[in-house]
């Protein structure tokens, strides 16, 4: 099983729309996913209808015999589960803490559904934190969107930078730009400069569009209700690049044998 996290320090960057749509299609493409809703907030499974739990002891939740099993849920599409967020995540860096190998428990809760599925998306909470690490350890890339803002640039310069300082691999960061207004000149300057400084980031954007938007109002990812809008082509090309850049099937020709 492949994990891809999509992690970015700073909040309000599109990850969540980003973590639900690309598992939507790679569950099309034919691959067994889950998604691991690790925000409190709970808005992944908000998207799929589903809510959050209401556990409040994450030292329970972390010493799961089963593992995340008993936590998986269905959602209406074929391929794809959730795990849904936890009210009990928001102390999770405590109870973390209290392990002997902190930075695993995570990963080793995750490995229970290995023979269950061939991807797993973690959507994860904006902080550098003792989860943070966890979802660097156990995570096979980390899916970066990056607003072309210099604050958002920022982020994502830092979050390098926690790579270095705990010794985690810089290589499993794939960026890729979110919220994109062409019309903005900043936005079209800093897209260039990122790209010309950061080679790894995926050569392909999601534009801010009113269709991403209404996910909420749909609750549902946006190739289910727009398939032919530029936000829904836009996270098919992300798909597309994403694919190429690790060596996955991108199910293209399915759509070919239909």
């Amino acid at each position: 099983m492949k994990v891809f996290a999509t992690y970015n320090v700073k909040g309000g960057v599109g990850k969540t729309a980003a973590t639900v749509n690309l598992a939507y299609l790679a569950s099309r493409a034919g691959y067994r996913c889950v998604i691991w809703d690790l925000d409190p907030q709970g808005a992944a499974g908000f998207y799929f209808r589903i809510e959050p739990t209401a556990t409040t002891d994450p030292q329970a939740f972390l010493e799961k015999k089963r593992g995340l099993k008993a936590a998986v849920h269905g959602t209406n599409y074929a391929g794809l589960d959730l795990i849904p967020a936890d009210l009990g995540h928001r102390n999770l860096d405590i109870a973390l803490s209290e392990f002997r190998k902190p930075t695993t428990r995570l990963g080793k809760l995750l490995s229970a559904l290995e023979d269950d599925y061939d991807l797993a998306f973690v959507d994860c909470a904006p902080h550098l934190s003792l989860v943070s690490e966890n979802i660097f350890e156990m995570a096979d890339w980390l899916l970066v969107p990056v607003i072309p803002t210099p604050l958002s640039v920022r982020a994502y310069a830092q979050l390098g930078e926690f790579s270095t300082a705990h010794g985690l691999a810089r290589e499993k960061l794939l960026p890729f730009f979110s919220m994109v207004d062409r019309r903005r000149q900043l936005h079209c300057e800093l897209i260039t400069q990122f790209a010309a400084d950061h080679p790894e980031v995926l050569r392909s954007f999601i534009p801010y569009t009113s269709q991403v938007e209404k996910m909420g109002e749909q609750r549902a990812p946006v190739q289910t209700f727009a398939a032919g809008s530029p936000g829904a082509r836009a996270f098919y090309a992300l798909w597309q690049a994403l694919c190429e850049r690790i060596g996955l099937d991108d199910g293209s020709h399915l759509a070919d044998e239909t």
